[in-house]
């Protein structure tokens, strides 16, 4: 069998429904058995880096390895961003990158490239990759694709990249079927669970900090009864704020450095913290980590050297979800927990004092509100992206999620332009799902040339432009540190008019200015003429317009601008 049928067949059998992929001469071996020899969808972008987006958003959402391919050389690098954030933000992919002949390697020549376009894509992707592979041996293909799949979904789920010269991809091959890997049972600690369970009963202000791990695991419902049994409140970051949404009883808010400025003050007040799926990162806790360690917490992780990393003295967990939710159940199967009304109370107290449409008092439209009147129109959304900047957070501040909805975005990476391509893969990954993509006029014109790909594929994608003229969260820093020098996100920046770009797409678009135009035109999006379409709405925002709350840094995550002020310089 030629390699490149055998690829397409395993891709097949693995249950991969679609590849994301700019074509190239390296990889149409790769493209061709697909078309001819499986029912694969093969989703053509217009830029690599598109591509690999597209490939995280869709294994985030399926818990199936999303599959991006490029060619070697350009097409090859023009990954990496995509691979960086799967490996930062547990996204389970497979990246296939096309190689020159085998022959026209340079090998161990003191030359910088033999083939055209030689590339060394496996030794650049291997710091952000759980695994990176170049065949030399045709024969070696049924294992690394299996070991390639295995790796990917095991643990904390990442990328695995496979380099494939294009001779091996034409080459014949006699078919095996390589073993599965079968993991080990883990045993908790009886001891320690015990020991959870006792904190939980004699805690009074109890917290579940709950991050994008709980979905990497695929544990959703677990979690969910874990909750229901402890009666624990729960405190989301900004990569699961899906998992549990304003709409439970037991929620309390995002938190972090632009969190809602009640669930931060709750952080900081609570005497026990159990933290699931979560790495309690500086974007979460602040430079100022003294204030959590001061109360018990319980840091469940698969991986040791996350815990005790930044935040110090916690209790470590060392296992997966699946088997934490598992034994914990068994292990409390007869034990009552009572409801922290008092504690609740209080936290109802602080959302009252702190609402988040009251944090910014801005010219013209308030995008905290535009966040909830969007919620409130867009029961149909079966996901919610947001890009990266300013408009991220008015989105994790204010969105009102409902259980089942969606919510992505580019955390550890922090990476400009994912949410437009991440549409497509979320899109196709939820059937052809109506998503909403919330972007700032800088993100969007970084993978703009996917709106072709969203017209092309008939995907009902909204998009809203928050477009404030500026590069909004790094002119904000620049009036904290640099007395409104504006270079580079004010001055010498400019933006087009969104509306005319998407209409030369053949994309429905309109522009707001005005506060009182918000809800008809979110309506807009949603009514019965225009549900199934792509749509764009700019709305047009005071560049002057802050993300408020925000920690000040080097103090304690209660302490929040514009009250209380840094005492040093932070990242943005």
């Amino acid at each position: 069998m030629k390699v490149s049928d055998y690829i397409a067949f395993f891709l097949e059998k693995k249950g991969i429904r679609n590849v994301f992929e700019l074509s190239g001469g390296m990889i149409t071996h790769l493209l061709d058995s697909i078309n001819q020899k499986t029912k694969i969808n093969i989703i053509t972008m217009h830029h690599e880096q598109s591509a690999s987006f597209a490939a995280d958003a869709y294994g985030r959402v399926t818990g199936i390895p999303g599959v991006a391919m490029a060619t070697s050389g350009p097409g090859a690098t023009n990954l990496l961003t995509g691979i960086g954030s799967c490996y930062f933000d547990s996204s389970p992919a497979i990246f296939i990158t096309g190689q020159v002949n085998r022959h026209e390697q340079k090998g161990e020549r003191p030359i910088r490239q033999l083939g055209f376009q030689e590339t060394d894509i496996v030794s650049m992707a291997k710091p952000i990759t759980k695994a990176s592979f170049l065949v030399t041996d045709p024969k070696d293909v049924p294992e690394i694709f299996e070991k390639a799949f295995q790796i990917a979904i095991e643990g904390r789920p990442g990328p695995v990249l496979i380099d494939l010269p294009m001779d091996v991809q034409r080459a014949q091959i006699e078919p095996n079927e390589a073993p599965e890997v079968q993991e080990e049972k883990q045993i908790i600690d009886n001891h320690i669970l015990q020991q959870l369970i006792n904190d939980i009963q004699k805690a009074s202000r109890p917290l579940i900090l709950v991050g994008g791990g709980i979905r990497a695991a695929r544990v959703q419902k677990a979690l969910e009864k874990f909750v229901e049994k402890t009666q624990v409140p729960v405190i989301n970051t900004l990569l699961a704020l899906d998992i549990v949404t304003p709409e439970h009883p037991l929620h309390v808010g995002f938190i972090g450095s632009y969190g809602n400025r009640w669930a931060n003050i709750a952080f900081g007040e609570s005497d026990l913290l159990i933290v699931l799926g979560s790495r309690l990162d500086i974007r979460q806790t602040g430079a100022d980590t003294a204030f959590i360690e001061n109360r018990k917490i319980y840091h469940v992780d698969c991986e040791p050297g996350e815990v005790n990393n930044r935040v110090k003295g916690c209790l470590g967990i060392i296992t997966k979800l699946p088997v934490f939710f598992e034994q914990f159940e068994s292990a409390a199967v007869a034990t009552k927990f009572n409801k922290p009304n008092e504690w609740l109370n209080y936290i109802k107290q602080l959302k009252s004092k702190w609402p988040d449409t009251n944090e910014l008092s801005p010219n013209g439209i308030n995008p905290n509100k535009l966040m909830h009147t969007l919620s409130s129109v867009s029961a149909d959304a079966s996901a919610y992206l947001a890009d990266v900047g300013s408009h991220q957070m008015w989105a994790a501040q204010s969105l009102q999620l409902r259980k089942g909805q969606l919510f992505l975005t580019s955390g550890g990476m922090g990476a400009m332009g994912f949410a437009l391509p991440a549409s497509i893969g979320v899109s196709i990954a939820t059937n052809n799902g109506a998503v909403v993509v919330i972007i700032g006029d800088g993100c969007m014109q970084l993978n703009i040339q996917e709106l072709q790909t969203i017209v092309r594929n008939k995907l009902p994608v909204k998009i809203i432009v928050l477009n404030n003229r500026t590069l909004g969260m790094i002119r904000q820093f620049q009036d904290s540190y640099f007395e409104s020098r504006y270079q580079s996100t004010y001055w010498g920046y400019d933006t087009p008019d969104f509306e005319k770009v998407a209409i030369a797409y053949g994309i429905g678009a309109k522009t707001i200015k005005k506060e009182e135009e918000v809800e008809e035109a979110l309506q807009w999006l949603w009514n019965v003429e225009n549900h199934d379409k792509p749509l764009v709405l700019q709305v047009m925002i005071d560049p002057h317009t802050n993300t408020y709350p925000k920690i000040a840094f080097g103090k304690p995550i209660t302490e929040m601008e514009p009250f209380a002020a840094p005492i040093g310089m932070e990242s943005t």
